[in-house]
């Protein structure tokens, strides 16, 4: 009898602990924050009730549901960084559904919170910070925007960067991942190089915000994704008209319009709709000795808009063209001997042309048991054809060693996702669920030439691959204080390769990867977070090396794991810190100048990132961003085991004075260190310290501005290699460092007109 009493008890004891609001009467606060610049849904933005435990941040359409609340009076706060705060009284007698618009303002880093129960990734409010200071003049400084980022050009103004990141030699996106408004821009299988990634298309104005994912932590990013992803997103509504005018050293011309198409005309629906397109050209002959006559022409226009209540509805479409000569990589011992200068070229026939067209549409959906579904369809039409020299004479001593790469491909793609709150026992789980598909149909060659003009043909044929991919991801609010979030990635991958004329070098091959993440946030309070990530992700190796050369690992894993915090000093200071590792199996490279495949051994990467944004007054801002990685070759004697051209330390830092009219200016440093440039540091890459400057003068209707870059004139060099290169009638061929000289000192003025 007793047992049956203790059992008794024991149940309603769980039934008191588990439905205990069955007692009181409890309701919902839902809304929509919008912006009240263009009418669009402000995506994140932090909503809470003051002195409470609720709150929650705003969906892919603006929405929040705040639940469980019980009836009284109640203080709700939405901000947003970039917005001026919103504050209101709510009396709260029965489930309440409220519209919000928020008004642009001056950036303010004492309404930054940090939290586990934002949908917040980390440096993104380092980078929504960065976004809105620093100075932004062209594509590469965009990619500047990632903390830690550094690029170098090395064969003229319309190739893409090489880019570094952690400890990575990235080649141009081999080991980092970019999309612009969720459509790739990594190109796989690329005739120059895996993963290569053209960011000029990019109209620098029109970007509004980022995301950086550092790491292979996050669920929904695969191919390229190791050591991080900078997910980029173009404005959706502009508010006003601009044309701007720049003019620079070195023959340097830029025009830009941006243009409002909807003002208070309505195409599809009642519901406030945006439209605006964008153009822009550039022409400079750059500060080489070879003119470069580089040509860029960028035409982009965006569609956005509320069909109804439900439906969110975007479409964009751009189109880039370029041209451009080169002065290539230059062997140093040319310019010690006086044949050419630091600014020369051994080869002045470089040069190439590339152009892509988009159309990119997404379709976001809110369900009536509030879920969100996603629905995005691009198309990608992609040319380029670029004419390189870097080993000269090596192995041809008469018509020398000119090669001509193309690549001509379409690119069809689809991502869908899931995603919905569940509330289980009074905690909060967010769920996404996402499928897509990848497929490029490309016609690649590799080809000798001299002068442009193609002798023979190295490897030529047809590419298809394709990539289907799935992922779960899930967040459980454990309390206000702790979350987890866990999700596994699968790719498949289909490769195929026809070669024109060898069948023997044709094949196709199938490979499927899991990726599981599993990452950990604990927050003390609003300006105090920790968290611990660990991941898997991969890159894909160059189709033609995986069905040709039957290399064993195709798509080599990398191991990630990270631990670090992000906190407040005071209100004004906003630091983000972390101590990483990151082991690749095998760094595998298709050298597409030369078509070899290069197998790397395994490689172990430490590393610790430290950023600090610090408003000094409410108009004068400081930040730095300091990077040191330790990398090595596994299963290598020592020194021997060098990863070349990593990066070991890094830093970026600034002033920059801002406000909405008057005088605005920053002063800004790049630092890299001198590094490896082989396995075994024979030869050294020259490491760099550069200052530049940006001053405007902003007014309602004009701004003045004036830029320059290297402003103490260093002699510094962009990009470099270890490699072996013969000269016209040299007697044997020589290994050393070859440089593209950096910018010299350059100064660029511009004045731009708002209606």
């Amino acid at each position: 009898m007793r047992a049956n009493s203790t059992k008794t008890l024991f149940y309603f004891l769980l039934f008191i602990l588990t439905s205990g609001n069955i007692f009181a009467q409890n309701f919902s606060i839902k809304g929509q924050v919008t912006a009240n610049d263009g009418g669009g849904p402000i995506i994140g933005a932090t909503v809470i009730l003051a002195i409470t435990d609720i709150g929650t941040t705003t969906d892919a359409l603006g929405n929040f549901n705040l639940k469980g609340v019980a009836q009284g009076n109640y203080h709700l706060v939405i901000s947003y960084l970039g917005y001026e705060k919103l504050e209101k009284e709510i009396s709260l007698t029965d489930n309440q559904q409220i519209k919000i618009s928020l008004n642009p303002s001056s950036i303010n880093l004492t309404e930054v919170t940090v939290s586990p129960n934002k949908s917040i990734t980390q440096n993104e409010s380092v980078s929504g910070v960065d976004k809105l200071l620093r100075p932004v003049n062209t594509a590469q400084d965009l990619l500047r925007l990632v903390p830690g980022l550094f690029i170098a050009q090395h064969a003229g103004g319309g190739k893409a960067e090489q880019i570094f990141l952690r400890g990575f030699d990235c080649d141009h996106g081999t080991d980092f991942n970019i999309s612009v408004d969720g459509m790739p821009v990594n190109m796989v299988s690329h005739a120059h190089g895996q993963g290569y990634a053209d960011f000029h298309f990019v109209i620098p104005e029109t970007v509004d915000r980022l995301k950086v994912y550092k790491g292979p932590y996050t669920a929904r990013f695969g191919d390229f994704a190791t050591s991080g992803t900078g997910e980029f997103f173009t404005k959706n509504s502009i508010d006003h008209n601009e044309v701007k005018a720049e003019l620079g050293m070195f023959d340097t011309y830029r025009a830009l319009g941006m243009f409002k198409l909807l003002d208070k005309q309505h195409l599809f629906s009642k519901e406030k709709e945006n439209a605006y397109i964008a153009g822009e050209y550039v022409f400079t002959n750059a500060y080489f000795d070879q003119k470069q006559k580089f040509n860029r022409y960028n035409l982009f226009g965006k569609y956005s808009g509320m069909l109804n209540a439900s439906n969110y509805f975007t479409f964009s479409a751009s189109t880039f063209f370029a041209d451009w000569d080169a002065s290539g990589q230059v062997p140093q011992r040319a310019v010690d001997a006086g044949i050419i200068n630091r600014y020369g070229s051994v080869d002045p026939s470089e040069g190439g042309q590339t152009h892509r067209t988009n159309i990119n549409t997404i379709l976001t959906t809110t369900t009536k048991n509030n879920a969100i579904i996603k629905n995005q369809f691009y198309y990608v039409n992609y040319y380029f054809n670029l004419y390189s020299n870097f080993t000269f004479y090596l192995n041809d001593p008469v018509h020398g060693d000119e090669i001509n790469q193309t690549d001509q491909r379409n690119i069809f793609g689809y991502t869908g996702s899931y995603q919905k709150d569940y509330f289980i026992a009074a905690k909060t789980l967010h769920a996404t669920a996402g499928i897509g598909t990848r497929n490029d149909l490309a016609q690649i060659s590799l080809k000798h030439a001299e002068k442009r003009i193609v002798h023979d043909t190295i490897v030529s044929g047809n590419v298809y691959q394709q990539n289907t991919n799935a992922f779960l991801d899930f967040t459980l609010d454990i309390n206000k204080h702790f979350s987890i979030n866990a999700g596994t990635r699968l790719d498949y991958f289909q490769f195929n390769f026809t070669d024109d004329k060898v069948d023997s070098l044709s094949g196709t091959k199938s490979i499927v990867r899991a990726s599981p993440k599993l990452n950990f946030y604990y927050a003390v309070n609003d300006k105090l977070q920790f968290f611990l990530k660990s991941g898997i992700g991969f890159h894909s190796n160059d189709a033609r090396s995986v069905v040709v050369n039957h290399v064993d690992n195709s798509l080599p894993k990398a191991y990630g794991a990270e631990v670090g915090s992000e906190f407040k000093l005071g209100k004004r200071i906003l630091v983000n810190a972390a101590l990483w590792s990151l082991y690749l199996q095998s760094e595998l490279v298709y050298v597409g100048d030369e078509a070899t495949v290069e197998t790397n051994n395994p490689t172990q990467r430490i590393g610790t990132d430290l950023s600090i944004r610090y408003q000094i007054t409410d108009k004068l801002f400081a930040d730095v961003d300091l990077n040191y990685s330790h990398g090595k070759l596994v299963g290598v004697p020592k020194g021997e085991n060098f990863i070349p051209l990593a990066p070991r330390l890094t830093s970026i830092a600034g002033l920059t004075y801002k406000q909405d009219k008057g005088i605005n200016a920053s002063l800004r440093y790049r630092f890299i260190d001198s590094r490896p440039a082989n396995e075994t540091n024979t030869v050294t890459a020259k490491g760099y310290f550069l200052l530049d400057a940006v001053i405007a003068y902003k007014l309602s209707k004009f701004d003045f501005g004036l830029s320059a870059e290297n402003i103490l004139n260093t002699v510094w060099n962009q990009a470099q290699f270890d490699t072996e290169s013969r000269l016209f009638n040299e007697p044997a061929p020589v290994s050393e460092l070859h440089f593209t000289p950096g910018t010299p000192f350059f100064i660029k003025g511009n004045i731009a007109f708002h209606f």
